[in-house]
């Protein structure tokens, strides 16, 4: 997977994230959280990635260093084949426009104080997309009409919505300056149920409909399974499994993927008798294991594995696994 795919609308090249940690009041040594390690891959233009894994599987901040919300500690992000890592703040700006987050809790992420229209309207003013203020406010009810709401419900407040409807208004925001880019971390884990499958239609449709590149960050393989491409499973900062979706559901490599896949809530008692669950909780990243992180909780760890760190390998064609065993 080293190769730089000419189709490429994302080129992420050894992505690090550590965050320093001090381990004591009055101590000069600190420690550091392996968020993210060596992360690799191309996002092709029009693809859908999910990223899947557990909390504390560097998902959210992978997601959020690809835009430079959080800076990372190495590596290269090529966006059309530019380095933005490098770019200073003003040149930046531009690729802002370009590359967008919706957030994971659709009501912490808008300002209680300002209207549908205003939280919506704001990139809109900052970025100078609008002539005069009637051009701005068409913007905004078509963006509004888009993600399934309209212009009633410009004047109110987050506080008047439901969560999907603040998410909706979430995805509208993101939409407003025209980008290219979305990373939609955990966009519906806030959300009911029954509202789930709406939001997830929607981000389908709009991708569809508007050519958009997408980062679906989820902890749940189920929740990507029908509007990604790919999925990426990722562990403790590290890319364990990387596939088409339909490859990766129907015959997963990695033991890894075969017990979040497990934990996909199945209605028939057998199936369920048969499942292979995880144990043990995912290894603090300050101090992961050596070798292949997911060993300790393995069913099919052996010595080498606490030595080897296992390189991204082909087990079918676009079919890539980080497992020595499998």
């Amino acid at each position: 997977m080293s190769e730089i795919s000419p189709q490429a609308l994302l080129q992420i090249r050894n992505l690090t994230k550590l965050y320093p940690v001090k381990t004591g009041h009055f101590s000069r040594n600190s420690e550091t959280v392996k968020a993210v390690q060596d992360f690799s891959l191309d996002i092709g233009k029009g693809e859908v990635i999910g990223l899947v894994g557990e909390s504390g599987s560097g998902k959210t901040t992978l997601g959020r260093s690809l835009l430079r919300l959080i800076e990372p500690t190495s590596g290269e992000v090529r966006f059309e084949g530019v380095d933005i890592t490098k770019l200073g703040s003003r040149q930046m700006r531009d690729y802002r426009r370009r590359m967008q987050i919706i957030f994971q809790d659709p009501f912490g992420s808008l300002n209680p104080r300002f209207t549908a229209e205003r939280i919506i309207g704001e990139a809109i003013d900052t970025h100078r997309l609008a002539r005069n203020p009637a051009e701005r406010r068409a913007m905004v009810v078509d963006l509004l009409e888009k993600t399934g709401l309209d212009a009633t419900h410009l004047t109110r407040y987050p506080h008047e919505f439901s969560g999907g409807q603040r998410q909706r208004i979430g995805i509208a925001r993101a939409l407003a300056v025209g980008p290219q880019f979305i990373v939609a971390d955990e966009p519906v884990s806030a959300l009911d149920v029954s509202v789930q499958a709406q939001v997830l239609n929607l981000l389908q449709d709009l991708k569809r409909d508007l050519d958009l590149t997408m980062l679906m960050v989820a902890h749940d393989l189920g929740v990507v399974e029908f509007i990604s491409d790919r999925v990426v499973v990722m562990y403790l900062g590290r890319i364990m499994e990387v596939a088409p979706a339909r490859k990766l559901y129907t015959s997963p490599a990695h033991p890894y993927t075969q017990a979040l896949l497990s934990a996909v809530p199945v209605p028939d008692p057998k199936l369920r008798k048969k499942r292979k669950l995880l144990k043990g909780e995912i290894p603090s990243p300050i101090h992961p294991p050596s070798g292949c992180v997911f060993r300790t909780r393995c069913p099919l760890a052996v010595d080498d594995c606490a030595r080897i760190v296992p390189p991204l390998e082909a087990a079918a064609p676009d079919h890539f696994k980080a497992c020595i065993r499998t």
